[in-house]
């Protein structure tokens, strides 16, 4: 009966793999067909050729390389700032007794059931006021905070023994002290895995640098994806290779810290 249903979940865990592959697998094909075979009807499947023409016509026409320097600029800054003041104010919520610590932190609790939309407006504006719109500042200085990133790392604070705290500060160590050397370290698989997912939703975020940004030099990759859309026609073929090479650091960068990611996401999770 166990291996019955052992088998039955397995054949379901592997169905469900190959459905989420096939999109995944298409962009590939695709990325290799001309653009007669992207839209023949009956569907061709397999390329009559495999050339990097598709690739090397994108290079040409599209600034990629200040994409790639953009949005890796943007992600690095975002990542650094955010697991620095996420921390920090993690550190407060779950290690300092203070006036109104849990009225603030359910407030900002709060602010994760607002549509992030709702905010597009007001940051524009204030990018535009401090005369920000249209450069590569206002790609990052919106987003060096994050009411997950607080939530998630006060979590890891908050599992840790209070008896390490009381340890350090008979042995003279300073509330800064206990953050960067004490207990910083041992929450190390959670800012790993916010790291990563921070970095995912950096480098896949479309809307606000195409709100803030309109020249093309200064746009990240998901919003240099958009140029590739024409207004009338669309090269599927372009498309594709474009987004394979925008997808392609972000699957590196997750088998590279995979263990590190489902380790901090399944400890999260049992706290």
């Amino acid at each position: 009966m166990r291996r019955s249903v052992s088998a039955l979940v397995h054949g379901l865990l592997v169905i469900t793999s190959l459905i989420t592959a096939v999109p995944f697998m298409w962009m590939i094909l695709t990325a290799f067909k001309t653009y007669e075979e992207s839209i023949h009807i009956p569907m061709i499947i397999l390329p009559s050729s495999w050339k990097l023409d598709n690739f090397t016509e994108v290079l040409a026409k599209f600034p990629f390389g200040h994409f790639y320097i953009n949005t890796f600029l943007m992600m690095a800054i975002v990542v650094a700032g955010q697991l620095v003041i996420c921390s920090l104010a993690a550190y407060a919520f779950a290690r300092l007794r203070f006036w109104g610590r849990d009225l603030i932190f359910f407030l900002c609790l709060s602010l994760m059931m607002v549509p992030g939309q709702i905010f597009l407006i007001p940051r524009y504006g204030l990018m535009v006021k401090w005369g920000l719109a249209d450069t590569i500042t206002a790609l990052w200085l919106p987003r060096l905070f994050s009411v997950f990133g607080v939530f998630m790392l006060r979590q890891f604070f908050a599992s840790l023994p209070r008896e390490l705290d009381e340890a350090a500060k008979i042995d003279g160590c300073s509330y800064g002290g206990i953050y960067g050397r004490i207990l910083l370290p041992l929450i190390k698989p959670g800012l790993v895995s916010l790291g990563i997912l921070i970095a995912l939703d950096s480098w896949k975020d479309l809307m606000w640098p195409l709100i803030v940004n309109t020249e093309m030099k200064k746009q990240t990759l998901s919003a240099g994806l958009a140029y590739l859309i024409g207004e009338h026609t669309t090269i599927y073929p372009l498309v594709m290779a474009g987004g394979i090479m925008a997808v392609a650091p972000m699957l590196v960068l997750f088998f590279i810290f995979q263990r590190y990611f489902i380790e901090g996401i399944a400890l999260s999770g049992i706290k």
